[in-house]
């Protein structure tokens, strides 16, 4: 069974840090969950005997890791819930994409559709039908001109389906290793991370800031002389 690595825990919210290729909850593969994970690593902490509640309050895709909390009460979810519709609930992303950044910095803002049958949203006009607008703000980290590759620091002002990746695919600058999208690096993992979560404790309303940085390894070496924030020990 997976390991959990706990990043932070009291008696109301659990982060964590989910590797890659693990699903956020159950889905039609059946493959083991990050739900299914920590309720099995609570109940063994606390030798709990039936079913422990935890509660999922956002999600990352399957190929991407980094850091998600969970909530270990009902109030706490809902609590922490309203924060994500508040957009006080701040996720910022770790991301490798082919080329060079034409801005050091910029927002970007597109309208999405999603696309139910294949699983992929697109760019498409505004007032298109059940598009969303979708909007990030970026700040180039790295380029590497030997293997023209930009390290990009990405905030999230919309979660839609899919969203930095169809926006940054959209602009020629797939995520490497984005095979849904059409990012160099085929067969490698997606270079996408979710780096760091800012929240306001659900209970005590203190804003805490929870890092995670992925190994440097593989495409994630580019990140080796990058100072990035960590947790405090």
């Amino acid at each position: 069974m997976e390991q959990i690595k706990v990043i932070y825990e009291d008696n109301h919210i659990i982060v964590v840090e989910k590797p890659v290729n693990i699903p956020s909850q159950a889905d039609k593969t059946e493959d083991i969950d990050m739900l299914t994970l920590i309720k099995e690593y609570l109940k063994e902490k606390y030798q709990k005997p039936g079913n422990v509640y935890l509660g999922l309050v956002h999600r990352l895709d399957r190929p991407v890791g980094g850091v998600m909390v969970f909530a270990k009460t009902s109030k706490a979810a809902a609590r922490l819930s309203e924060q994500v519709r508040e957009k006080k609930f701040q996720k910022t992303y770790l991301v490798i994409v082919n080329g060079k950044m034409e801005k050091e910095k910029d927002t970007l803002q597109d309208y999405l559709l999603k696309n139910e049958k294949n699983n992929m949203s697109k760019v498409v006009k505004e007032g298109t039908k059940n598009s969303k607008l979708a909007i990030l703000d970026y700040e180039v980290l790295k380029y590497d001109p030997e293997i023209n590759l930009s390290v990009l620091k990405i905030t999230l002002h919309t979660g839609r389906h899919h969203q930095i990746r169809v926006q940054l695919s959209s602009r020629n600058h797939s995520i490497y290793g984005d095979q849904k999208y059409g990012g160099r690096g085929h067969g490698k993992q997606i270079a996408l991370w979710a780096y760091k979560l800012e929240i306001f404790h659900p209970i005590s309303n203190e804003l805490l800031t929870f890092y995670s940085v992925p190994n440097f390894i593989g495409s994630w070496k580019i990140l080796e002389d990058i100072d990035l924030p960590k947790n405090e020990e």
